[in-house]
């Protein structure tokens, strides 16, 4: 089959996502594409949908969202075999069992109906789901609870709020790990080897860990434990089936219209 070339890609800026991304800012990737960087990885998904990129690390409720044309590309994602440590529900000290009111953070879309999925199926409620920019402070002052993802859920004060992680509450229900996003493509195939760049990314932590140490607040030990243990950048056969279950909760809790199998672009 002859390869698709692909010229534009788009990505969020959290740091979880810098080890997929470094080699096309840094590394052997500089400038074989143009890549756009957003906080919200719920853009990515926008460009994606308006053709505005090739391909797109996405939100991976947004494969079931966009249309039947998106394809996976397999192997790469942000995703978490037990604990993710960015992706998280917060209180100022109520247990989630007594949870009525959630903020749900405006940059997330996969968490969002994780958060959902957790609360109807594993807890049988349904708070007030409102929506908030990710200001734990504000998020709080008119829900019990709030829901924030990256940057901002990794340096929450742990000393002042209540922490719960989403992929350990999955993993404790479901025995399941959890993919939070994958690069998506409406291409048949791609020129780009995306699991190469990871790779290439994964190999250089400190240089990375440098270029984000005066924005998160957490030791470079701790950073470093964060992208090499509990994010996961390839995909287990825990986390393919954590995946295949969350596509089918969603469609139970009418999150998704439906759940279409899913569908990879062809090796490279």
């Amino acid at each position: 089959m002859q390869k698709t070339h692909i010229s534009r890609i788009s990505a969020s800026s959290y740091s979880n996502t810098a080890p997929l991304i470094w080699s096309f800012l840094y590394g052997a990737n500089r400038g074989r594409v143009e890549i756009i960087l957003d906080t919200a990885p719920a853009r990515s998904a926008d460009f994606l949908t308006h053709n505005r990129v090739d391909a797109a690390l996405v939100p991976v409720i947004e494969y079931q969202r966009i249309g039947g044309d998106v394809r996976l590309i397999p192997d790469v994602c942000v995703g978490a075999r037990e604990k993710v440590r960015s992706v998280c529900l917060v209180t100022e000290n109520a247990d989630l069992s007594r949870v009525k009111s959630v903020a749900l953070d405006v940059s997330s879309r996969t968490s969002v109906a994780l958060t959902k999925i957790i609360f109807r199926e594993f807890f049988g409620a349904e708070p007030v789901w409102t929506k908030a920019a990710p200001n734990v402070d504000a998020m709080l002052e008119n829900s019990d609870c709030a829901l924030l993802i990256g940057d901002p859920a990794l340096t929450i004060d742990e000393t002042k709020y209540r922490k719960f992680d989403l992929a350990e509450i999955w993993k404790s229900y479901t025995n399941c790990g959890f993919i939070f996003a994958m690069w998506m493509t409406k291409k048949e195939s791609c020129t780009i080897d995306f699991a190469a760049a990871r790779d290439e990314g994964l190999r250089h932590l400190e240089e990375i860990i440098s270029n984000y140490e005066s924005e998160i607040s957490i030791s470079r030990e701790q950073f470093k434990i964060y992208l090499s243990e509990n994010i996961s950048y390839s995909i287990s056969d825990s986390m393919r089936a954590g995946l295949e279950l969350y596509f089918k909760l969603a469609k139970k809790h009418n999150l998704i219209e439906a759940n279409k199998p899913l569908d990879f672009i062809a090796a490279r």
